[in-house]
């Protein structure tokens, strides 16, 4: 005997107990699966759309949530450019005072990347403009990436405790 496919609540719950999702991503996921089934209703949006308005209403579904846990994950990596890039997508903002964090942070950020991706400071001209790019293509600003990359230079520069 054949199950029946699960509701739309069935389904977000199940995608919100894997990972937080924008109110715009689980829109989209909703719509699409709503979209391939022929026997879906005229007023399918509108149904998906009340389904969102219940699962904020009980704190399901939170894009508080989605950012912190999108900042979270990505900070490490990625520099404050890219991940307002990556909400934005999401139709979200970063609050101001996780950005400040993140713009006060981005230095340290940028440094440590580069210290967990390149285990020698740059040999030449070539070998620092790839780095450039690879942390410019990461979100960093240009300032930290210049100083980052300054950083690794001077710190070949000085004598290990070890020694």
């Amino acid at each position: 005997m054949k199950r029946p496919p699960p509701s739309l609540r069935a389904r977000a719950l199940g995608w919100l107990a894997q990972r937080e999702h924008s109110r715009s991503e689980l829109q989209r996921k909703l719509l699409r699966h709503v979209q391939a089934d022929e026997a879906a209703p005229a007023d399918s949006a509108d149904q998906v759309a009340r389904l969102l308005d219940a699962l904020q209403a009980q704190g399901l579904l939170s894009e508080a949530r989605f950012v912190e846990g999108r900042v979270r994950q990505r900070a490490a990596g990625m520099g404050t450019k890219r991940i307002e890039f990556e909400l934005a997508q999401h139709g979200l903002t970063l609050p101001p005072q996780a950005l400040q964090q993140l713009r006060a942070s981005e230095l340290q950020r940028a440094t440590d990347l580069c210290r967990r991706r390149f285990d020698t400071p740059p040999g030449d001209a070539r070998e620092r403009a790839r780095r450039m790019r690879f942390l410019a293509g990461r979100g960093f600003s240009g300032d930290a990436i210049r100083r980052a990359l300054a950083g690794a230079d001077a710190g070949s520069d000085e004598e290990s405790p070890g020694d």
